[in-house]
């Protein structure tokens, strides 16, 4: 099948923590016989922070954030099979999701990718978001990257025909260990963009573990974050490159994961981070969320903090014997359930299952 996908950007994750996960969708797909054409706008400075280069695996076209350049991407949607609407493309989201669904073919498929689900839904409530709410009775699915049966119930209650959940995963031939670098050395390091509903969860769990304990190095990645008051221990280093995960992953006693306040809230939502850091082999701290024992065991496969005293206390107990055997284990689990091969897969059967049921109707 021919898939046009409508998205923030596959070419770079600057401002953009999906990049990872659509180029773990896409890239298996390409291996089941899809052949993904993915439509970005240049906006937002990512196209002179690329990650990749345009990859053998699918094809980019990058158009001009302005009325012309929505028009031409949108007279390109009937020539595909399946038509995807990403959430978050930042530009023209209203229009892109009338747009497209209107103008595919009538025996193409009809998805709505959500890869925040939580904020999506929010915004839903909140009547901002009637271009999609008028879509939803007419599409096929409603995917999403996290969310569990919460985020299935809002969407049903929405007027989706299906919303299923295809989680983050590991792509392990572009995430997995490799040598310590010095430059990401660090007793807890943390990588995210700084985000008004992210702020205060960092605060709570990583700048109050790195004031905690003054002796140790911490080290923060991840755009917005200069001028923030931070203890002396904290080092910043702003944005990292996907070509740098691995790496910043690999080099120091562990790393942090912290959900934004609508993800945690609702659960069952593990960040990109969590997959890319468990397949370098990292041992992995996490805030508490609901569904995490889907995906990692806590104590084993992953450390779990309810606040930065949390963090602090497994950081301080922390061995180096320790942190490996964890990070060990989190990527054994990781390649053995949670790959984008699995995703792929489902992915792969629900489309031919909705493709076949729509033919015989």
């Amino acid at each position: 099948m021919n898939v046009a996908f409508y998205g923030s950007s596959l070419l770079s994750s600057y401002w953009n923590g999906a990049a990872t996960y659509y180029r773990g969708m896409i890239r298996d797909l390409h291996a089941r016989g899809y052949r993904t054409t993915f439509f970005e706008p240049d906006a937002y400075g990512r196209q002179e922070n690329r990650d990749i280069e345009p990859p053998d695996w699918a094809e980019v076209v990058v158009y001009p954030a302005t009325e012309e350049g929505l028009r031409q991407v949108l007279e390109a949607a009937p020539r595909f099979d399946v038509v995807v609407k990403a959430s978050g493309v930042g530009v023209f989201d209203d229009a892109l999701v009338e747009g497209v669904m209107a103008r595919a073919r009538a025996d193409a498929l009809r998805v709505f990718w959500d890869v925040d689900a939580p904020a999506t839904l929010a915004a839903l409530r909140a009547g901002s978001e009637e271009a999609l709410r008028r879509a939803l009775p007419g599409l096929d699915y409603v995917f999403t990257y996290g969310g569990g049966p919460p985020v299935v119930a809002a969407y049903e209650g929405f007027g989706a025909r299906r919303c299923v959940p295809i989680y983050n995963a590991l792509d392990p031939t572009t995430h997995h260990p490799v040598p310590a670098e010095a430059r990401f050395r660090a007793d807890l390091s943390f990588l995210a963009n700084r985000l008004p509903d992210r702020e205060a969860r960092v605060e709570g769990f990583f700048l109050d573990a790195a004031a905690r304990l003054p002796e140790r190095s911490f080290l923060l990645g991840g755009n917005g974050w200069d001028g923030k008051p931070m203890p002396d221990n904290v080092r910043r280093i702003g944005h990292v490159g996907t070509r740098d995960h691995n790496a910043f992953n690999t080099s120091p006693l562990a790393v942090l994961n912290v959900a934004r306040d609508s993800m945690a809230e609702v659960g069952f939502s593990p960040a990109t981070r969590v997959f890319e850091a468990a397949g370098a082999g990292a041992c992995l701290i996490t805030d508490a969320w609901v569904g995490l024992d889907l995906f990692l065991a806590e104590g084993t496969e992953v450390l779990v903090a309810r606040d930065g005293r949390d963090v602090a206390e497994h950081v301080a107990a922390l061995t180096p014997e320790r942190a490996r055997a964890i990070g060990d284990a989190a990527r054994a689990r990781i390649l053995g359930e949670h790959t984008y091969a699995r995703r792929g897969a489902e992915v792969d059967a629900l489309l031919k299952a909705r493709r076949a049921e729509r033919a015989g109707a």
